[in-house]
């Protein structure tokens, strides 16, 4: 018997690789109750040695899963290397109706600042601001930080020790992207709007913003918002020539100091940025 799981060898010889709709079955109801996207490690980790199916069987096995769902209200999606299941997004107008709370409005500060980390992530407060051309309220990063967005991946190790700020696994998982190459290329998109529609986010109205602190600082600074169009924004951000935002980045970044961060390790989306970026010396 095994201890671990009190299943015996023979109890799961019935679940051998040799049965591909049990199989099937079982990595389909491993999907259904994983509280996070499901690896294929993690899958193959639910066997024992005698009966643990091969990686390309499971993988196949999950083409097969996503290929019958298809035609239904879900569908079986990858988010950075895991597997979940979740309604596909044209039906979301209805399934909005049987929320009972709010829905979220996030301002359009909060989504700037978001769209900065991302694309130039690992990034400082005070590049973002300087990106931005107004302050960054600190009601902003500690919104993101609790809703899990982003999260400090260390400081740069320039005087004053400035925090660097990144975006996490959960931020791929809220916004359904397999990872940061299937952000919205910055080549197209010149406007908040625009990233908003494509990330499926709801932008409120000026006067219903969340983010009242950020706005006082954001009029305080008019004056320089002013000489600082989104379309400036956005152009400021590395661009590449392909999908990919920030997957060519550089992790041997000289003034990179990371902090240990175990629940984020092997899979952990980030990427760091090349320091011979001149816009990361220049601010630095």
């Amino acid at each position: 018997m095994d201890t671990n799981n009190g299943m015996s060898a023979n109890d799961e010889s019935r679940f051998s690789s040799d049965q591909p709709d049990e199989l099937k079955n079982i990595i389909e109801a491993a999907i259904m109750v994983s509280e996070v996207p499901i690896t294929v490690d993690r899958i193959l980790g639910m066997f024992l040695d005698a009966t643990k199916p091969e990686r390309a069987t499971v993988k196949e096995l999950l083409l097969e899963l996503e290929q019958d769902y298809a035609k239904r209200g879900f569908e079986l999606r990858c988010i950075d290397k895991g597997y979940r299941l979740q309604t596909r997004e044209e039906y979301s107008p209805w399934l909005a109706r049987l929320s009972t709370g709010r829905q979220p409005r996030y301002s359009r500060a909060m989504l700037e600042t978001l769209a900065i980390i991302a694309y130039r992530q690992p990034v400082t407060r005070g590049e973002i601001e300087e990106i931005r051309g107004v302050a960054v309220s600190t009601d902003i990063i500690r919104t993101l930080q609790e809703r899990e967005w982003i999260r400090q991946l260390g400081v740069r190790d320039v005087p004053g020790k400035p925090a660097l700020f990144g975006t996490t696994k959960n931020f791929l998982e809220y916004f359904s992207l397999e990872g940061l190459s299937q952000l919205p290329t910055l080549q197209d998109i010149r406007d908040m709007d625009t990233i908003a529609a494509e990330l499926n986010m709801e932008l409120p109205l000026e006067d219903n913003a969340v983010d009242r602190p950020d706005d006082k600082i954001d009029n305080e600074a008019k004056s320089a918002a002013e000489k600082n169009s989104q379309a400036d924004m956005l152009e400021n951000l590395p661009v590449t020539d392909d999908r990919q935002p920030v997957e060519n980045a550089s992790s041997n970044d000289e003034n990179l100091v990371t902090t240990d961060d175990s629940s984020e390790n092997e899979e952990s989306p980030v990427k760091k940025i090349n320091e011979t970026d001149s816009n990361q010396k220049k601010s630095g």
